[in-house]
């Protein structure tokens, strides 16, 4: 609890544009950055030239630039840094051509389910733009889903930072979970042509 309240007091601090807040905040938090880069690394496929370590450090970039952000709480702290890790690497797939539909695509689980069957994974680009989708048709969910998924929050942290209750996020969780599958798997040529 004293952790979270010295993040938190660092966070506000910082958020009010005290420099000295954030050097303090870097190393406290640096392990859970390093956790949640390591998620992201751990489900490309092997040979991904971008490493948790590098990952880490250009999200730090980025946050730099964060300070107009008024920052609640860890958790807060933690989905914004999972929402830069994701543009990041998805950033980095698209420049770099690294994921191309159909080759090098990897299982994404969720909560040691299967989110796509074997014949069927999807990349991250396209996982990134199926959430897009769910973000539009209903941002409450996307933000569920980006929140546990790509920043590794609990379901607890996840309604703090929402403001939500715990049984909304659970039923918001389930839903995407569902509905990330179908479209994931779902023949996109069937969809346009009405076969």
């Amino acid at each position: 609890m004293s952790d979270e309240q010295d993040i938190t007091g660092l966070l506000l601090a910082w958020g009010k544009g005290d420099r000295q807040a954030f050097e303090q905040l870097v190393p406290i938090v640096y392990d859970e950055l390093r956790r949640i880069a390591h998620n992201y690394i751990e489900r490309e496929p092997s040979g991904h030239l971008l490493q948790g370590t590098a990952l880490v450090h250009e999200a730090y970039i980025r946050l730099i630039d964060a300070s107009r952000i008024q920052w609640e709480n860890r958790a807060h702290f933690f989905g914004v840094t999972a929402n830069l890790m994701r543009r990041i690497l998805v950033d980095y797939a698209r420049s770099s051509n690294y994921l191309k539909r159909g080759g090098g695509a990897q299982h994404f689980t969720v909560d040691g389910e299967a989110l796509l069957s074997p014949e069927r994974a999807p990349d991250l680009i396209a996982l990134d733009e199926a959430l897009d989708r769910l973000a539009a048709m209903d941002s409450r969910k996307g933000r569920v889903v980006e929140l546990r998924f790509f920043g590794g929050l609990s379901v607890e942290e996840t309604s703090e930072v929402l403001k939500l209750s715990v049984r909304t996020v659970q039923s918001d969780w389930s839903f995407a979970k569902s509905w990330l599958l179908r479209e994931l798997t779902s023949d996109p040529h069937a969809a346009g042509t009405g076969a």
